[in-house]
């Protein structure tokens, strides 16, 4: 059993009280063997499209999907998932924040909803997380979609040092002594700096909206603890060697994948996105001009046609699978060569069409 296989999970959904989900969205929770998750969904356009999940970052949840789940209901039926201890999901039942253990509860969400295969979504942490499942569980995965992913980079950019420091014991402390005078609006201020490319593209009201859930999670008991235990075990993930080895991970993903980089991001640097594109073995990559760190909430239109020109690729090699049939049988055909179309890597072109 690998790492990430579980047990047959059993799913008690509910809804989550006081959550003041966007407006077309539902957040319900969900009660798997040793999690309970909130699960943020949005009705797709038909009743008969492929499911999909999103995974957030450290320190995000659910609602860092919503701008791009919107932007897909015509090609998905989407759902976004808080993982244990962030948004609105309570800790775990063990109290264990590693990748393996997030990719654990992930791979339960899937398995109680029978939604499997899924296209899959990760973001930062979320994108390490979707690595492990896309490798250790093909069967649950149709494509993969990384944005940002934290992939072991040695040394971090300077930019992430502060964050990769969250991970020492004690930091975490001290952190929360020296800002202990701030308040929500500053610490979501300072926040948006970081993450986005631009923070002055962000909504009023989304602002105010995400001022009020910093207030919200400050308040719960277990909030600095899972930021720090979930900082801890990325940096950890970036020790393992072999078959654990995120890297090795990534060559052993089979599932289609786009990779989304932003070029002013300033947790994971750029030059990662072309040994991230040598790594996975299907791989179509996307560079944004403008973005930060979260290029699905700052440029969802953008990362939304890509996934959209990813499925027109996959729908044209499907016509032409017949042909590596014949070849197989000694006839005359051609293996279908590795995607260049409009899904493939076009960074400025992209990156100018999202500042447009």
């Amino acid at each position: 059993m690998s790492s990430t296989d579980s047990p047959r999970p059993c799913s008690v959904p509910a809804s989550v009280p006081g959550e003041p989900a966007r407006a077309g969205e539902r957040l319900r929770e969900v009660r798997l063997a040793g999690y309970t998750l909130a699960v943020r969904s949005r009705a797709p356009d038909r009743a008969d499209l492929p499911p999909a999940l999103y995974v957030h970052g450290l320190g995000g949840s659910s609602d860092n999907w919503s701008p791009l789940m919107a932007q897909l209901t015509d090609v998905v039926d989407g759902e976004a998932v808080d993982l244990p201890g962030f948004g609105f999901s309570p800790p775990p039942e063990d109290g264990t924040y590693s990748l393996a253990s997030h990719a654990r509860a992930v791979v339960r969400l899937i398995e109680a909803g029978g939604r499997g295969p899924v296209h899959l979504f990760g973001n930062s942490m979320g994108g390490a997380v979707v690595t492990r499942v896309a490798a250790a569980r093909p069967d649950l995965v149709r494509t993969v979609t990384l944005v940002s992913p934290a992939l072991p980079e040695v040394p971090p950019q300077r930019t992430a040092l502060p964050t990769a420091l969250l991970a020492v014991p004690g930091v975490t402390r001290l952190f929360r002594r020296l800002t202990r005078d701030w308040t929500a609006e500053r610490r979501t201020h300072e926040l948006l700096a970081l993450c986005y490319g631009d923070p002055t593209r962000v909504d009023p009201g989304h602002l105010a909206a995400a001022v009020a859930e910093f207030e919200r999670r400050l308040a719960l008991p277990y909030f600095w603890d899972v930021l720090a235990h979930s900082a801890r075990g990325v940096v950890d993930s970036y020790t393992l060697g072999g078959q654990h080895s995120l890297w090795r991970q990534a060559e052993r993903v089979l599932a289609p994948t786009l990779l989304v980089y932003g070029m002013r991001d300033q947790l994971i640097s750029l030059r990662m996105a072309r040994r991230a594109q040598a790594a996975f073995r299907d791989a179509r990559l996307l560079t944004l001009l403008d973005a930060g760190h979260v290029a699905m909430m700052e440029y969802p239109e953008a990362v939304a046609r890509a996934f959209r020109d990813l499925l027109n690729d996959l729908e044209l090699r499907a016509k032409v699978e017949p042909v590596e049939s014949d070849e197989a049988e000694g006839a005359p055909g051609r293996r279908p060569a590795r995607p260049t179309g409009p899904a493939a890597e076009q960074g400025a072109s992209r990156g100018a069409a999202a500042r447009g």
